[in-house]
């Protein structure tokens, strides 16, 4: 049974929910297959409808779903009602794509005499639906990346059935948004199989999910280790398929002296304010911080420890996320030419934690794996570079990240042009202003990175083009005038 905790007191409340059996999962995947042709099958007004029928029903429901929110996680009502204002601006935005007809875009060359290179049939691109699409939802955002997140909202927007695996951090609300969800749809007359829904706090229920034969695409965001297994069972399949897994990043920062200098000390409490953010348990948090050993960036360094000292994140979200920041905490202390600047006071994962930062060499950073792995939380390593040679050699070290914040490459030159050039080589987002926390959800928005931020890093997981995701490219050949009078949507 899953049970709900309350975030503050740790003591369970509500009644308890069944987890999902090998039956249930069997059942939500077939009522989605049933539901898959028709649904691919749909014209805009009807996807759009739904989608913006959802951040309605949300909205609606804000005073007893946040407070609910709230005591499952203990984010408070601040940020758990912003976060539901971007999850129903996802919504209306994937509606706005799809009455754009982004799902139904299509390329049409037409015949040419004779015989090929220069001759040609009339050839027309248009895009198919995958079919039922397997949605992780992820722990740190219960509602937009949650249910009804981005990577349901994508899914449904290209016309794909889509069976949440839901997150059993926040039970009760996982099954009282999709009770809503199962009312809207009922209301426009769909088919309850477009929206499934299945729970389980163990690993059978999302490898029954990915090994399901009618599952043929599958979004996830989590931790490195569960996405990386999930991947290898979506790759062992008699049929693999698609696994867009956002994995999480350690997201370099590199501070370059030009910036220090001119702000320092603004940049030093901008930067504390992001890592300490959400208790650091976002998958952009800035993990990694590369300065040059010139006076400015040392005096960075100093305001920067002193600002990431003064900070009080809230607890974290589960015992488990606790005891996972607590091993890597040891582990980045313990290890070898790494010197403490903020260390961790020892308290009961109850307690919300006090931030670390350590500091190390560029040669022992790149040399060991141990101190480039993420550690989920407030946590962030200073490494000091000689030069730029060697911060590219850091980003190199990487090898794949969400994101790469460059500060203080405004002016051309041959420096800033390497570190640059290295950056846009590893991240799938690279910034020259601000910070990495806070992903805007827009056209241009590229939110993935080469392994191990993510495991196709082709694709986003937010922004509009998340769609793309879940469409497959078909030529048409010499196609009847019935189907291209379609445009673009399946038949």
């Amino acid at each position: 049974m899953l049970q709900s905790i309350d975030a503050r007191t740790h003591e369970p409340f509500g009644q308890a929910l069944p987890e999902s059996g090998a039956d249930d999962v069997n059942r939500a995947v077939e009522a989605a297959a049933a539901a898959s042709d028709a649904w691919a099958a749909s014209p805009a007004a009807a996807r759009a409808a739904l989608l913006r029928g959802l951040a309605d029903a949300l909205e609606g429901q804000r005073e007893a779903l946040v407070p609910l929110a709230d005591r499952e996680t203990g984010l408070g009502p601040v940020r758990l009602n912003g976060e539901l204002d971007r999850t129903a601006f996802q919504l209306r935005g994937f509606a706005d794509q799809v009455d754009a007809g982004a799902p139904y875009t299509c390329t049409d060359d037409p015949a040419v005499a004779g015989a090929p290179p220069a001759g040609r049939p009339r050839l027309t691109r248009v895009r198919v639906p995958v079919g039922p699409v397997a949605m992780f939802s992820a722990s740190n955002f219960p509602f937009a990346f949650s249910v009804l997140g981005g990577d349901t909202a994508s899914a449904l927007a290209a016309g794909c059935p889509v069976v949440v695996k839901a997150h059993p951090g926040h039970p009760q609300l996982s099954r009282a948004v999709f009770e809503l969800a199962r009312g809207v749809a009922a209301a426009q007359g769909l088919d309850e199989g477009v929206l499934q829904m299945v729970q389980g706090a163990g690993i059978d229920v999302g490898v029954q999910l990915v090994r399901h034969p009618l599952i043929q695409a599958v979004a996830f965001t989590g931790s490195f280790r569960g996405g990386a297994a999930l991947q290898a069972e979506a790759n062992a399949r008699p049929q693999p398929i698609p696994f867009y897994g956002e994995l999480g990043s350690i997201n370099p920062v590199i501070a370059l002296p030009a910036a220090l200098a001119d702000k320092g000390a603004e940049l030093a409490k901008t930067l504390a304010a992001s890592i300490a953010l959400g208790c650091g348990q976002f998958c952009t948090s800035p993990g990694v911080v590369v300065v040059q050993q010139d006076e400015a960036s040392q005096a960075f360094v100093q305001a920067f420890a002193e600002a990431l000292a003064a900070q009080t994140p809230h607890a974290m979200l589960t015992p488990g996320m606790r005891k996972a920041f607590d091993a890597g905490v040891a582990r980045l202390t313990g290890h070898e030419g790494v010197k403490t600047l903020v260390a961790v006071d020892a308290a009961p994962a109850a307690v919300a934690p006090t931030p670390l930062l350590v500091q190390t060499s560029a040669e022992r950073f790149t040399a060991s794996h141990a101190l480039r792995e993420e550690v989920f939380g407030p946590a962030a390593v200073v490494v000091q570079v000689a030069d730029a040679d060697e911060a590219v050699r850091v980003l190199k070290a990487v090898g794949g990240s969400l994101t790469v914040t460059v500060w203080g490459a405004e002016t051309a030159g041959d420096e800033a042009q390497r570190i640059v050039r290295a950056a846009m080589q590893v991240a799938g987002r690279v910034l020259f202003s601000g910070v990495p926390t806070g992903v805007a959800v827009t056209a241009a928005q590229h939110h993935g990175g080469p392994w191990p931020a993510s495991t196709a890093p082709f694709t986003t997981s937010v922004g509009y083009a998340a769609l793309d995701r879940f469409l497959r490219p078909v030529a048409l050949q010499d196609a009847p005038a019935w189907l291209l009078e379609r445009k673009g949507q399946a038949c």
